[in-house]
Formats: C-alpha cells, sequence, structure tokens
C-alpha cells in the first residue's frame, strides 16, 4: 500500500476526515490501484495510531463514495472508477460537513429565519404560544415542590397515564409503567442507543432519514446500515440482505409521516419489517414523533407487534413547544425499567414542571384542538405548496398525507447541494437530500417544511438559482 502523510492526532480537521481525504487522493491519483487489498481496520488502526471506530467510519464513508468495496470475510478493495468529466464540479463546502453537530449548529441558526425554507420545525406563530403562557402561569400559581426538586425516575406519572389513553386511540394497548417520559425525542433516542448498542455494531436506518440519530449512532461507535427509502416504505428485499450479511442490532425507522420524505408504510411494508425483525433477530425502534400530524389512522409497527420488538418513542418537540423538551419511550416492561436506569445515571430526571404543562395541555383539550387546527392549515398549505411544485417541473416522491414535509427535486438538479450552496448565499436556507443520507452520499432531492415554503417568492427564487447555476455549468 502507497505510504500516507502523518496524519494530526490534535489537528482541528478531525481524523476520519483526514484519513477520507488521504486515501481518496491516493486512489485518485492511482497511488491506490483498482483491486488493491487494504490494511484490515485493525492493521489500519496500528499503523496509524488510531481508534478502530474512526477507521471503520472511513472504510464506509469512501464504500459509500464509490472508491472502496468490501468482500465479506475478505476486506476492503479500492473500486474502479471511470475518468471524471471534464469540467466536472468539486465537492461542494457543505458536503464536507461531515460533522453532524456542525451541521446542526447550522440547521438551529436557520430556524429562526422567515427564509428556512428546509426547516425541520413549524414557525413561531403557528403554534399556541397564549395557551402555553396561560398553563405555565396557572402552574405557577399552585403550591407544590415541583418548581424546586426533582421529578420522578419514569416521569410524571398523570401524564403517562394520560399518555396510555391517547396510545389505545392508535392500537397501542400498554400501562403507565411501560411508559417512560424523556427530555424530547433526541433523549429518547440516545437512551436506545446507549441500551441497546456497543461499538462495532450494525444498524439499519432509513435513507435518507434523521440526521441527529445518525451523528449520534456515529459518536457511540454503530455502524450505519441504509435502507433506501420509497413510497411505500423502505427496501425491504435489500433491508433482508444487509441483514444476512451484518445481523443488525436494531432497526431504527420512522412508519408515520417520515422525515424528510414524509411517507407511511404501507401495512404490507409493515408487517414484513416485524417479520424481518423477528427472522434475523433485531429490534425495531419506532420514531413517532410525526403521529399527531396523522390525520387518519396509519400503519404503525407498535400497533401490529403489540410492543414485543418494538421500542416506539413519540415527542411534543415539534407540535406544542421544543423549549419544553417533552418526549416518550414506550416498550417492554423490562426495557423500560432499564431505560429508567439509564436516564438516572445520565440524567437524573426529566423536567416535572414541564411535564406538568404538557399534562394540562393534553387533559384540558387545548392540545386536541390545537392539532385540529394545525392538521386542516397544514392541509390547505400543502396543496398550494404542490401545485407551486407542479408549475415549476419538480417532481414529488410522494403526496404526504399529512405532517410538515415534501421531498422533491428538479430534473436540472443533479445534486442539489450547489443549488442550496447558491441559495445561503442570500441567507436563503434550504435542505440538501444529502444531509439527510448516513454518509452525506450525494442527492439531487431537497427537504421542504410545508408552512415554510407557502409563497411563490421560494420558487422564483429556486428557478433563478436553478438557471444561474446552469449556465454556469455548477451542477453536475
Amino acid at each position: 500500500m502507497t505510504t500516507l502523510p502523518p496524519f494530526d492526532l490534535n489537528g482541528a480537521q478531525p481524523l476520519v476526515d483526514q484519513i477520507v481525504a488521504a486515501l481518496r487522493g491516493a486512489i485518485e491519483t492511482r497511488g491506490l490501484r483498482p483491486e488493491t487489498r487494504l490494511p484490515s481496520i485493525r492493521q489500519f488502526a496500528t499503523r496509524q495510531g488510531v481508534s478502530r471506530f474512526t477507521v471503520v467510519e472511513a472504510y464506509d464513508r469512501l464504500v459509500a463514495q464509490g472508491y472502496l468495496h468490501s468482500r465479506r470475510g475478505s476486506g476492503f478493495y479500492v473500486a474502479a472508477r471511470s475518468a471524471p468529466a471534464a469540467g466536472a464540479a468539486q465537492p461542494c463546502s457543505i458536503e464536507r460537513a461531515v460533522d453532524t453537530a456542525m451541521l446542526m449548529r447550522n440547521v438551529l441558526a436557520a430556524e429562526a429565519s422567515s427564509t428556512g425554507y428546509g426547516s425541520g420545525v413549524l414557525p413561531t406563530d403557528w403554534l399556541d404560544d397564549e395557551a402555553l403562557r396561560r398553563q405555565l402561569r396557572a402552574l405557577s400559581k399552585e403550591g407544590g415542590p415541583h418548581l424546586t426538586t426533582y421529578g420522578q425516575g419514569l416521569g410524571l406519572a398523570p401524564l403517562r397515564e394520560q399518555l396510555r389513553v391517547q396510545l389505545t386511540e392508535i392500537g397501542i394497548e400498554t400501562s403507565a409503567d411501560q411508559i417512560l417520559l424523556t427530555h424530547g425525542g433526541a433523549q429518547a433516542l440516545d437512551l436506545v442507543i446507549r441500551y441497546l448498542l456497543k461499538p462495532g455494531d450494525s444498524v439499519l436506518v432509513d435513507d435518507p432519514g434523521y440526521y441527529n440519530l445518525f451523528g449520534n449512532l456515529k459518536l457511540h461507535g454503530v455502524r450505519l446500515l441504509g435502507v433506501p427509502r420509497g413510497k411505500d416504505g423502505p427496501d425491504l428485499a435489500l433491508a433482508e440482505k444487509l441483514a444476512l450479511e451484518a445481523r443488525p442490532k436494531a432497526f431504527f425507522t420512522q412508519s408515520v409521516l417520515h422525515n424528510p420524505t414524509g411517507t407511511c408504510l404501507s401495512p404490507a411494508s409493515a408487517f414484513r419489517i416485524l417479520q424481518l425483525a423477528e427472522r434475523h433477530g433485531f429490534i425495531v425502534v419506532e420514531d413517532d414523533v410525526a403521529a399527531d400530524f396523522d390525520p387518519g389512522r396509519a400503519a404503525r409497527l407498535a400497533t401490529l407487534d403489540q410492543l414485543d420488538r418494538v421500542l416506539y418513542l413519540g415527542s411534543f418537540s415539534k407540535t406544542l413547544s421544543a423549549s419544553l423538551r417533552v418526549g416518550f419511550l414506550v416498550g417492554k416492561r423490562e426495557w423500560i425499567e432499564e431505560l429508567t436506569d439509564i436516564k438516572l445515571l445520565s440524567d437524573i430526571t426529566t423536567s416535572e414542571f414541564a411535564e406538568r404543562v404538557v399534562h394540562r395541555m393534553l387533559t384540558e383539550g387545548h392540545y386536541r384542538r390545537h392539532m385540529q387546527r394545525m392538521r386542516e392549515r397544514l392541509a390547505r398549505a400543502r396543496d398550494r405548496v404542490l401545485r407551486r411544485m407542479e408549475h415549476a417541473g419538480m417532481e414529488v416522491l410522494c403526496e404526504p398525507l399529512g405532517g410538515l414535509f415534501i421531498w422533491a427535486k428538479h430534473p436540472a438538479w443533479d445534486n442539489a447541494v450547489a443549488l442550496a450552496n447558491r441559495a445561503a448565499r442570500e441567507g436563503v436556507f434550504l435542505a440538501p437530500g444529502s444531509s439527510f443520507r448516513p454518509y452525506l452520499e450525494s442527492s439531487p432531492w431537497l427537504r421542504f417544511n410545508i408552512a415554510r415554503s407557502d409563497t411563490p417568492k421560494l420558487f422564483e427564487s429556486l428557478a433563478r438559482y436553478s438557471e444561474e447555476l446552469s449556465s454556469a455549468a455548477i451542477l453536475t
């Protein structure tokens, strides 16, 4: 193998970026020729003085980018690559944002902007902040220790009981002691990762899917196996192939109003996922944070499985308040007991004050009325946005039944990163599809937030950016 430049173990650039850049450069300059076998992960880590997890991620990213291919039981080999076309665009800056934390910082900065068309949250003026203020004032006047003390391990008992009632409405039969309250959906996912996985384990994930989840899994040294998401759900033939090859410990997926595609599982797909889980011995982690945007009764894995192999999670961050940070996990009693221990060790308890606010919103009927208005308002906006997309010649993966997102592309966009970079220079924030892929692979798709994209100004800007990029031969 060709000699690689020394890596800066204390430098500002992440080690995995350095390794990927060095190997990619050696392959592109033919220092590593096609079908050359690379050192094993252990050998590479020992020679370079880096961790095996860093090498695993570097190799996986090079496989995803087409520079390497793996042979089971043999190792990693340089892939044959066709010569790049003359004048082809270089990777854009946003593609180098492999640090998911940096990506999230950029996303959070864009959330406050009225031009954050790819945002993951509703505009603040869509949320019922007056009802929240009323509940906060009422709660602050009540006596009791909830303003100054820790809460309960599982979380506020009356809220867990109310959630049990609401879960029954979508066909999930459970008990209050099988529900663990969390700091939003993000902590729920983090607890599950700590409970189920260890460094080196493999998991199936939606591709595209939730970038925060991907970053957390990588942080824990977990290998991501992307399963392409279609109109009716994941590619189950590929999921079974990956399950046979890699024996994943879990499948992280969204059944209803998937982020970012807006798709819902078909009943047939849901049934087959559970069959695969049983056959190959993995747990399904069902992220249902968009449940209350669902206008009907979409197929849910936890409903079919009744929490046998499914860990189910939800949150009020997107529907009620991201600031309150109230979410929940539902599963087998023994799972919830052990997850509660992890919660206590890592974060002690969640905020009883926030849980009491949510409980009041639910039991006094404010939340149900709020979500009914929200679904109706989103439906009207969705029809307008879809019409504008059709007029602009854009393709949507599916017309979503509800929720916040539309997944769309245009024939002129081979890679939406260039378009997003061009828009960002004018303070317009788009969400290119590569941000939602497990290893930031190239994508022509964009995620659009329906509530924020309901304006002709967006589509006028998209047409102008696309024309500029095409004339400059930047799009590849």
